[in-house]
């Protein structure tokens, strides 16, 4: 039986660019896997409305994981039948993981009021001070503010004040994720939960065993790295490799970004010259 490689990827720092949000060092790559049949799925802490505009820009008809693996998106018809367990929404079926943002906002305003001073919450920002603070466009930094399970928040205190609060939300029930820039609140999901879920609705449909293989940069994809068959950690500008604790398969990038992101794939699924990797491809 052969078994189905699927490849799970973050954005920020990871497909995309930490600096400038592009892709273009990863297109090549890209091409040779969609011609290969090989899934390649976001998972990401972007919104709803940032990775729809982004996989119609990269070409990906995939499901996409979302607000750090609050909530998957199913393009309607990707698969056979509807999977157990979502609803239909738009033009997807959608997977929850987790409470609405609204539920997030009103703990932080009616429980957390201590820690007020001490971070800038999307929910106060306008589309230009997103601009100011990370460099997007105006129109991709409207797309951001658009959340729905998840509340970002713009730490400006010292790191001692910042693991109070931190200690502080998880006692209310919440789970805390640092990001590349933001410190994310949300429900106890995590991203490495909505992969393995996903996971397992391929090898349902396809009925053959699946072989998980994750990207990412940052300490907000630990959880699916140390989930994933193969743990592909990508060079930051910002900050050193997260540890994470795994048993499987790792990898470390020799180059940032989307250029490790190619680098590492390249090697992994798509020169003859590479070490046979644990998993054989799924025919074309």
């Amino acid at each position: 039986m052969m078994t189905k490689p699927l490849i799970f990827t973050d954005m920020d720092g990871t497909l995309l660019d930490h600096y400038d949000y592009s892709f273009s060092s990863a297109i090549g790559v890209i091409e040779a896997l969609i011609e290969k049949q090989i899934p390649i799925i976001a998972n990401t802490s972007k919104t709803f409305a940032e990775m729809e505009k982004i996989q119609q820009t990269i070409g990906f008809n995939s499901p996409f994981i979302s607000e750090n693996g609050a909530v998957v998106y199913i393009p309607i018809g990707y698969f056979d039948s509807q999977p157990a367990d979502t609803f239909t929404q738009g033009y997807y079926w959608v997977k929850e993981f987790c409470e609405p943002r609204e539920h997030w906002l009103q703990l932080l305003d009616a429980k957390a009021d201590e820690f007020a001073s001490d971070y800038i919450g999307f929910s106060t920002l306008t589309s230009q001070d997103l601009c100011e603070l990370t460099d997007l466009s105006e129109d991709k930094a409207t797309l951001a503010l658009v959340r729905h399970y998840s509340e970002p928040l713009l730490w400006t205190a010292d790191i001692d004040r910042k693991q109070a609060f931190i200690k502080h939300m998880n006692s209310l029930g919440a789970n805390m994720l640092q990001g590349g820039r933001f410190l994310h609140v949300g429900g106890h999901t995590d991203k490495g939960r909505a992969m393995d879920w996903l996971a397992q609705v391929y090898a349902d449909v396809y009925q053959t065993s699946v072989q998980t293989i994750a990207l990412g940069d940052s300490g907000n994809d630990s959880a699916m790295l140390e989930a994933a068959d193969v743990a592909i950690q990508i060079k930051s500008p910002t900050h050193t490799f997260p540890k994470i604790i795994t048993s499987n398969k790792t990898m470390q990038s020799q180059q940032y970004g989307p250029k490790g992101w190619a680098e590492c794939l390249q090697a992994l699924l798509l020169e003859s010259s590479a070490p046979t990797p644990s998993f054989t491809l799924e025919e074309a």
